[in-house]
């Protein structure tokens, strides 16, 4: 019995439900909804990527050391990694608009507290409440099966999952000539009047939906879950620079995964717990959400080799000479055909079904990986690898929501999809220890200047191959094949009825 029906009395008539995405197709601005919930995406995705042309320069603009100035990329990373289940479970609980409202407000106020700074402390606390927003992406990718009519689910799906990679891509060159135009600060401040404009719109354009299912917060789970992240993937992320055989790195590393143990074990056993592990746990969640850590780490793995090739001098034989704004430049396309290609996984997902949507995605993004590995000799060609690249990682990742959304009742989605891109995001940090790892295996000198050796690209190009296939591979264990089903609109004569939606 729906949640609007069960509290009547007998000799009472049942309030009319009306399911949501009918609702949004009896209205103009269905598009509008989608176009405002993907720009807060962007903006939100633009914020992993603001300080990348800022990185060689910290330590001096920090006055720090840049082992310490590595830490403002990491806070974000942590701080999105942590939000995102954490994000779903509230938006579930209390309703989707309301935390892509404090998601917004978070947004804001982390760019002011870096805007405003000028030390090292400001700025990894602002770039961590910055990382906390993250949380908007998978919220707003639940609330889409909600305000859309059944014809533009898949396509708003699609677009709000292309956001991630579209606002990274966008974000490098967009930073790179702010940053050359005049004061670092301006970068942030920027950032947040962008992020203004996204809470506002937000609160205006996107309609109020009765989605919340109350309870309480699993604040253990939640605590339990956040300090192992954070154990775990400041391992990864810091292991470079303390040394993976360090008593530090491998004691945070071995503390982490046994947090985790715990963590899991207590959510079992929890009545309402932060992640229904168990939900989790069904083959078709469980192995998209595998495959999502594969994907993510393919999806990374260009994100930092491409713009290094291009960067790198020409006095190495291998590099291409470019300025940070030029490589941002030539990386630019690549994110776009994500947005590009929204609407092509969309078809696919309504046509062959979101799980063999994605086994071509990952096969695309890996045959981007090989024709990038022979490929390295100049701009144009590394252009053309990462734009398939991007067009594997977009399809891709429109059909793993789709999967997601499909696996699990209404009432866990927030919670699923944030727990799906929490696994994409433990694949993009892999990548990133990965990366550096193969690039400081082999160098070369020049000038007195150490850089990776040729052979060190060629090997993190067919590592992230191999990535992708394996989450071909992992994906064929995920079962069914039939295209996405479609929300199922109530009847006026059924309006007492429990509405019907797709995955439910």
């Amino acid at each position: 019995m729906s949640e609007h029906t069960k509290g009547a009395q007998p000799d009472q008539e049942p309030t009319p439900v009306v399911a949501p995405a009918e609702e949004a197709a009896q209205g103009p601005n269905a598009v509008l909804i989608i176009a405002t919930l993907c720009f807060g995406g962007l903006a939100a995705a633009l914020m992993q990527t603001l300080v990348v042309p800022l990185q060689p320069e910290l330590p001096t603009l920090l006055d720090t050391s840049r082992s310490n100035a590595s830490w403002v990329i990491t806070a974000a990373l942590l701080g999105g990694a942590v939000a995102m289940p954490i994000a779903g479970r509230l938006a579930d609980m209390f309703g989707k608009k309301l935390v892509l409202l404090v998601s917004g407000l978070l947004l804001v106020l982390g760019s002011v507290i870096c805007a405003a700074g000028s030390g090292l402390a400001p700025m990894v606390v602002g770039r961590a409440v910055q990382g906390l927003a993250m949380g908007f992406i998978p919220v707003a990718i639940s609330l889409m099966r909600e305000v859309t009519p059944p014809r533009l689910t898949s396509i708003a799906v699609a677009t709000m999952s292309a956001t991630m990679g579209v606002g990274g891509a966008i974000g490098l060159p967009l930073a790179a000539a702010i940053y050359e135009s005049g004061d670092w600060h301006v970068l942030f401040w920027a950032s947040a009047a962008l992020s203004a404009l996204v809470l506002v719109l937000t609160w205006i354009v996107v309609p109020p939906v009765q989605d919340a299912v109350g309870g309480r917060l699993d604040w253990g789970g939640a605590i339990g879950l956040s300090a192992a992240l954070i154990l775990v993937l400041t391992a990864i992320t810091k292991g470079n620079d303390w040394g993976w055989s360090s008593a530090t790195t491998l004691g945070m590393l071995v503390a982490g995964l046994l947090v985790l143990a715990g963590w899991g074990a207590y959510e079992l056993r929890h009545s309402n717990p932060l992640v229904d592990l168990r939900t989790s746990a069904r083959p078709a969640a469980l192995f998209c959400n595998v495959a999502g850590v594969a994907i993510g780490f393919g999806m990374m793995a260009q994100s930092i080799v491409v713009p290094l090739l291009l960067e790198s001098p020409k006095s190495t034989g291998y590099g291409l000479g470019q300025t940070i704004l030029e490589a941002g430049l030539w990386m630019a396309p690549g994110g776009l055909m994500m947005l590009v290609f929204a609407p092509v996984s969309a078809t696919l997902i309504n046509r062959i079904g979101p799980k063999y949507t994605l086994m071509l995605g990952a096969t695309i993004l890996g045959l981007g990986y090989l024709f990038a590995a022979f490929m390295m000799g100049s701009a144009w060609q590394l252009m053309i690898a990462s734009m398939v690249c991007a067009a594997g990682v977009g399809i891709g990742y429109a059909a793993m929501p789709t999967l997601i959304l499909g696996a699990v009742p209404l009432s866990e989605a927030g919670a699923a999809v944030g727990f799906n891109s929490l696994m994409r995001s433990v694949g993009t940090t892999t990548a990133s220890a990965v990366m550096a790892l193969v690039l400081t295996s082999s160098s070369i000198d020049v000038d007195g200047i150490s850089f990776p050796s040729d052979s060190t690209f060629t090997w993190c190009f067919l590592i992230g191959a191999v990535a992708a296939f394996i989450g071909v591979a992992i994906t064929l264990f995920v079962p069914g094949s039939k295209p996405a089903p479609q929300p199922v609109p109530v009847a006026p004569a059924e309006a007492g009825a429990e509405p019907t939606s797709a995955g439910t």
